[in-house]
C-alpha cells in the first residue's frame, strides 16, 4: 500500500482533479501496487501541516488554484521538502512551489502570487504574456535532470491549463538557492523545475497526468 495525498480543494467537476486521481491509480496498476489516494483540502492542511501529512509516502499538490488557503498548500510544500517526502507540483502546484521557496529559502517573505494580490510589492508569479490554458506544446527536458529521467526523454508534449507562470525577473535568485530549471518550452520559458538532493521534488506548470491512461 502507498499512500499519496494530494493537495487541492477538489472538484468533481475539474478535468484536471479526475485526472489526477485516475493517474495515481494508473501508476499503482503500473507498478502493481495499491495507491490509496486521499485528497487534502488547503484549509484542513493549514492549522496542523505535520500531522495532516503524517503517514504518506508523497504530495501532489494539485492544479486549481487559486486554493480555499495559499498557507495551507505552501505548507503542505514546506514539510515535503525538509522532509524528504517525494513531491510533484503541478500547474497550480508548481507556482506555489516557487512562492514557497522564495518564502522560505530566500527568505523573502512578501514574495506572493499575482492571482492572490496582483498589487503585491514582490511577485514571483505572474500573468503570462499569453495564456496557455488548453493548448498543448512540446517541452525540452535537460539532460541529466530528475525530469529527463522521470520521462526516459529529453521531450515530452504536455498540456496545460494555466494563465499565471514564474516572474523571470525572480529566477536567477531562485536558481541561486538551489532550483534547477529542467525544462522549458520553444521560447526558453521555464516549464520545469527540481531540487537537488531532494528524493523526488520535481513541478511543471503543465498537467502531465492529463495524458495518463491506463497501461500508458
Amino acid at each position: 500500500m502507498v499512500k499519496i495525498g494530494v493537495v487541492g480543494d477538489y472538484r468533481p467537476t475539474n478535468e484536471t482533479h479526475l485526472a489526477t486521481t485516475a493517474a495515481l491509480e494508473h501508476a499503482g496498476d503500473a507498478a502493481g501496487l495499491t495507491v490509496e489516494v486521499s485528497w487534502v483540502p488547503t484549509a484542513e492542511i493549514a492549522s496542523d501541516p505535520e500531522t495532516t501529512l503524517r503517514g504518506l509516502q508523497g504530495v501532489l499538490i494539485a492544479p486549481g488554484s487559486p486554493y480555499e488557503s495559499m498557507d495551507g498548500a505552501l505548507a503542505a510544500i514546506r514539510v515535503a521538502r525538509t522532509r524528504g517526502v517525494p513531491l510533484l507540483g503541478t500547474c497550480g502546484g508548481f507556482q506555489h512551489v516557487v512562492v514557497e521557496l522564495a518564502r522560505h529559502v530566500l527568505g523573502i517573505a512578501d514574495a506572493d502570487h499575482g492571482e492572490y494580490d496582483p498589487y503585491a510589492s514582490t511577485l514571483f508569479i505572474t500573468p503570462l504574456s499569453c495564456s496557455l490554458a488548453g493548448q498543448a506544446m512540446d517541452v525540452q527536458l535537460h539532460p541529466d535532470t530528475l525530469a529527463a529521467r522521470t520521462y526516459g526523454s529529453t521531450t515530452a508534449t504536455e498540456r496545460y491549463y494555466c494563465n499565471f507562470g514564474l516572474n523571470p525577473e525572480h529566477l536567477p535568485a531562485l536558481q541561486a538557492g538551489g532550483l534547477v530549471v529542467s525544462g522549458v518550452d520553444h521560447q526558453g520559458e521555464v516549464r520545469v523545475m527540481e531540487l537537488p538532493g531532494h528524493p523526488f521534488f520535481l513541478a511543471t506548470l503543465f498537467v502531465p497526468q492529463t495524458s495518463s491512461r491506463a497501461g500508458d
